[in-house]
């Protein structure tokens, strides 16, 4: 493998095509190569739109190439699995979009994929690598606002297009696979816990059979609790507040942070609720694809190991599974992480 990583990118889907790809086109330790679409049309526009050198008409040409050492994977959910794994089989290493899988067995099958093959793979979990997210998490282990025991957060936008994926529900669709699962990772971020039981509420599209509109809670045990809500249905918006015993912190745009602009938390240390005794802190502007593309190739090529190893997605898919479950139970459901 060469010292500068060398991307494939399995499709033109949206999320790649306006975010992840131009934030990895200006990654230090990798180069986007090739982009494969099953329309070869498709995937000769995309490649002149974002000047990447070579394109396909077929994924399976895609992993096919010997100069590929990484594919990047934004295929609809049900393909994640399946995918990565024959990427994997092929030689790359894998950076899969989230969610990773339909379910924690399903993903699971990735862990046995990488012992045998001998090649990682990552979820894309953007927010983790924003420094917006980091410095939470400083503030959080410094003791400012006392022991963290509640994070709420709210994650929404309109889509009521039945042809859509994020509308299909054989293929992932819906609220909680697309943005609740973000409440899950940030939670457990926050926590550094894995949840041991879970409680939720659906509102089923009668068309579409996707879940529009989900909350819920998730318990970490100890006292500390996530509360949730998330909708494809709703007005756009997005929000996180943490609640330590002392103090409160709040992450206004807790996902979809502006390639290349600042943002702001606000840190309420004292509990006052008072807006002239907070205090905020403006975050410098990054790419949050870009320094998910970067960290993503130093653990690919050998040069860090993983943080958050392909059993962390497996174990917020396990809380996936669990909401859905008690969704349908209308009762408490155990969380079964590894």
């Amino acid at each position: 493998m060469s010292d500068k990583l060398k991307w494939g990118i399995l499709s033109t889907a949206g999320i790649g095509v306006r975010k992840v790809i131009p934030g990895m086109k200006k990654s230090e330790l990798g180069m986007v190569r090739a982009i494969a679409s099953r329309d070869v049309a498709k995937a000769a526009a995309a490649a002149e739109k974002l000047q990447i050198p070579v394109s396909y008409g077929s994924y399976e040409a895609l992993l096919a190439d010997p100069e590929i050492d990484a594919i990047y994977n934004p295929l609809p959910v049900n393909m994640h699995v399946d995918w990565s794994i024959k990427a994997m089989e092929a030689g790359k290493h894998v950076l899969c979009e989230k969610p990773i899988a339909m379910s924690a067995e399903e993903a699971q099958r990735l862990i046995a994929a990488r012992e045998r093959t001998g090649k990682q793979v990552l979820e894309a979990v953007m927010v983790r690598q924003h420094p917006q997210w980091l410095r939470v998490a400083e503030i959080i282990r410094s003791g400012e606002i006392g022991e963290v025991c509640l994070m709420q957060t709210t994650m929404s936008f309109f889509n009521d297009d039945p042809h859509n994926i994020r509308n299909i529900p054989e293929v992932g669709g819906g609220a909680l696979y697309d943005v609740g699962c973000y409440a899950l990772f940030l939670s457990r971020f926050v926590f550094d816990a894995e949840p041991v039981q879970v409680v939720s509420m659906s509102d089923i599209d009668p068309d579409m059979r996707t879940d529009r509109l989900m909350s819920g809670i998730v318990d970490f045990g100890g006292g500390k609790q996530l509360s949730f809500a998330c909708g494809t249905q709703l007005a756009r918006f997005q929000t996180v507040q943490i609640l330590g015993r002392k103090g409160r912190i709040e992450v206004p745009v807790s996902l979809n942070a502006p390639q290349g602009g600042e943002v702001t938390i606000t840190i309420d240390a004292d509990g006052t609720n008072e807006p002239d005794k907070m205090r905020r802190e403006v975050i410098p502007a990054s790419d949050q694809y870009t320094l998910q593309a970067d960290l993503a190739a130093r653990v690919f090529l050998g040069e860090t190991a993983a943080e958050y190893p392909i059993e962390n997605a497996v174990n917020n898919m396990a809380a996936i599974d669990a909401l859905y479950r008690s969704s349908k139970s209308h009762t408490w459901e155990k969380v079964a992480s590894i």
